[in-house]
């Protein structure tokens, strides 16, 4: 790649500028040589944190947190008056932790793991208090130690700390059992076999079963209430709608519902009572612009303690003084700063409070009220903390679509360089239908605004949180509407002067691959290059292949981009699918992709990698064999982000830092794929 490999101190801070070897990048770099904001060494905004995901014991007592263990993110604990230093480990998993929680009684920490991001999960209980094993850890349990099962966690009884309501397809691939598993003995009693498209189970404050969740072939859901033996419908919705219960009334006689039925547009917290089928609205945004977005229950009063609804940013709706008192306290003290509630003893005497920004490094604080104790426990990221100084804001706007619908997004622009004439990286996100970007620290924009690129991050039709009508407004709308959302984006940008049209890239996973592919595909002349990360290349061949445990979100998926059954359906899949249209792709192109991926399996890449180097097309490939959908391996990720840091200055002349620790300019070309291979069938 023509890249140095000297190793370096993860801590270093590299301040370079560096000089180009092709005209291009001398141009366009030319007007850079005097920038005073350093170049932000990549392993500061992608390496594993050194502490996250903090949680407090039930009693108050220890905290529990994510740290590296053998390189490797897992849980440490300690007593909550001790030092950091004084934590142990208690996992010692091979693949890095996404959660884990605490047991209601504290005597164990439960966690679920995969292998090599296949999804495929067990359910996993370790006692912190316990003797270290031969690995240097407590021995932790597989509780549910099956082979190609994807277990699912539903509730942790309220009554019984060592029951826990759990999912396995273990009968059926397609569908999920209910079992009862006793965390102490790891004892695993199916309650109910799910014959019926049973999707889900609704347990009310007793963790009596009170109802089931039950999609058919239409993608109808309907709530089916528990009367004894027998189940009667209380509840529907059609497949572009959604309903889900999200708590009890206090007397366990109301269903909470957050739920967009009907004539609602946004998503609105109402009761349900099973006995009448009457439902009251109780809540909805009171703003009238975004959907409802959380809901928190006081686990011993059974009120709700606030609602919360994200439009630019984050708005919260106390119900309970002591609490509004609480974060109007911290507010004050951290005015600039998002502020959370990230955990809480049972008693809610002590809190865990995490503050957060768009240009700062995230902190977590032990927060006594009662005391008035407020005190930094960790930042996850340290050496962050001492260059946010140098991050650019992040900023909310709104542009029109092809047909007139509003569009909001967020923009950031590097300080590096005047606001006007930049390199651009759209930044698009997955899903698509519900995910959203939000606004705060996000690395990845980080980086590329250090780098020098504005980074547009577009909220398309089809993202969740702006209610119904946007959101289903995506549907069959892949690579046409859709696809506009993110083209007029830019060319806002462009005609504001904010972008230089020749040095435009488009990025993103999952769908965000998918609509850098189409936008390479279908709007040829708009970018300079793009990078897809575990984005399908072919809407046929994803359909065929979903997992089985999708099964009830068939008809969502045939609603979001065709009917394969049908004539018309084949006919807009073909349209929307790059892979039929790799003639027009004349940009360069860097896919990403793992090798376990079950839900845009490796075929999705290789074949568009296969057709474009047939064809002569620049395309590279990085492909992972111990990755899933999307690179979690803290070497991968670093050689995937190196790789493409080193593309986009290519392609884009953005800044680029050549060093690379040594283990990751090792593991870099295990990752790069000889396209070469794809076409006449040798291995990687």
């Amino acid at each position: 790649m023509g890249v140095e490999d000297r190793p370096y101190k993860k801590s270093e801070f590299h301040c370079i500028i560096e000089a180009r070897t092709s005209e291009k990048n001398i141009r366009y770099m030319s007007d850079m040589q005097s920038v005073k904001v350093p170049l932000i060494d990549r392993a500061i905004f992608f390496d594993h944190p050194e502490i996250a995901g903090g949680k407090l014991s039930p009693d108050g007592t220890l905290i529990s947190f994510l740290k590296p263990y053998q390189g490797i993110l897992n849980v440490w604990v300690k007593s909550l008056a001790s030092d950091m230093e004084e934590a142990i480990p208690v996992t010692a998993a091979d693949r890095p932790m996404s959660g884990y929680f605490w047991s209601r009684d504290g005597k164990y920490i439960v966690y679920a793991l995969d292998r090599n991001g296949d999804e495929n999960i067990n359910i996993y209980a370790v006692d912190p208090h316990a003797e270290k094993a031969s690995g240097g850890v407590p021995p932790s349990r597989n509780l549910t130690p099956f082979e190609s099962v994807s277990a699912r966690i539903y509730q942790a009884a309220w009554t019984d700390s060592d029951l826990f309501w759990v999912g396995l397809n273990d009968r059926d691939e397609a569908w999920h059992d209910l079992y009862a598993l006793e965390l102490s003995t790891g004892n695993l009693t199916r309650h109910f076999t799910n014959t019926e498209r049973m999707t889900g189970y609704v347990f009310d404050w007793e963790d009596e079963l009170r109802g089931f969740y039950q999609t058919d072939e239409k993608g109808v859901t309907q709530i089916l209430y528990k009367e004894g033996h027998n189940l009667k419908p209380i509840f529907e919705v059609p497949v572009s709608e959604s309903v889900s219960v999200v708590g009890w009334t206090p007397d366990n006689k109301k269903m909470y519902l957050v739920t967009n039925e009907g004539e609602r547009d946004l998503l609105t917290l109402c009761t349900l009572d099973p006995a009448t089928v009457e439902v009251e609205e109780v809540e909805s945004d009171p703003e009238g612009r975004v959907d409802i977005d959380g809901v928190r229950f006081d686990r011993h009063t059974r009120e709700i303690i606030v609602t919360s609804y994200v439009d630019e940013r984050e708005r919260k709706y106390w119900k309970q003084d002591d609490w509004e008192r609480y974060y109007a306290e911290l507010n004050e003290r951290f005015p600039d700063r998002e502020v959370d509630f990230q955990s809480s003893d049972d008693a809610y005497e002590r809190f865990l409070i995490s503050l957060t920004g768009d240009r700062y490094a995230a902190s977590t604080w032990l927060y006594i009220p009662s005391r008035d104790v407020l005190h930094k426990v960790y930042t996850p990221r340290p050496a962050l903390a001492e260059v946010e100084g140098f991050l650019a804001p992040m900023n909310a706007i709104r542009y029109e679509s092809s047909d007139g619908l509003e569009i909001p997004a967020y923009l950031t622009l590097p300080r590096t360089a005047e606001e006007k004439d930049l390199p651009l990286v759209v930044l698009v996100h997955g899903g698509p239908k519900g995910p959203r970007d939000y606004w705060g620290y996000h690395p990845l924009v980080q980086f590329l605004a250090n780098r020098g690129y504005a980074v547009l991050q577009p909220n398309f039709r089809a993202s969740g949180g702006y209610g119904k009508s946007f959101l289903n407004a995506g549907d069959l709308e892949w690579g046409r509407l859709m696809q506009d959302d993110i083209t007029y984006g830019v060319q806002y940008l462009i005609r504001e002067g904010i972008a230089d049209s020749d040095r435009i890239g488009i990025m993103g996973g999952s769908y965000g691959g998918y609509a850098t592919l189409a936008g390479l595909a279908f709007t040829p002349e708009l970018y300079a290059c793009g990078v897809d990360i575990v984005g399908p290349s072919n809407l046929f061949t994803l359909l065929e292949s979903i997992p089985p445990y999708w099964e009830a979100g068939r008809a969502f998926l045939y609603g979001m981009v065709g009917d394969p059954e049908t004539e018309s359906g084949q006919k807009r899949i073909r349209e929307a699918s790059p892979l039929f249209h790799v003639d027009e792709i004349r940009r360069p192109l860097l896919i990403v992709q793992g090798a376990n991926d079950p839900r845009v399996k490796q075929a999705e890449s290789d074949q568009i990698v296969r057709a474009l180097a047939e064809k002569g097309k620049h395309v590279s490939y990085l492909l992972a064999e111990d990755e899933g959908h999307g690179f979690r391996k803290p070497i991968n990720r670093m050689a995937m982000y190196a790789e493409i840091e080193h593309f986009l200055a290519e392609e884009l002349g953005g800044r680029y830092q050549k060093e690379k620790p040594v283990e990751v300019a090792d593991r870099l070309p295990e990752l790069l794929v000889n396209v070469k291979s794809l076409i006449s069938g040798d291995e990687k």
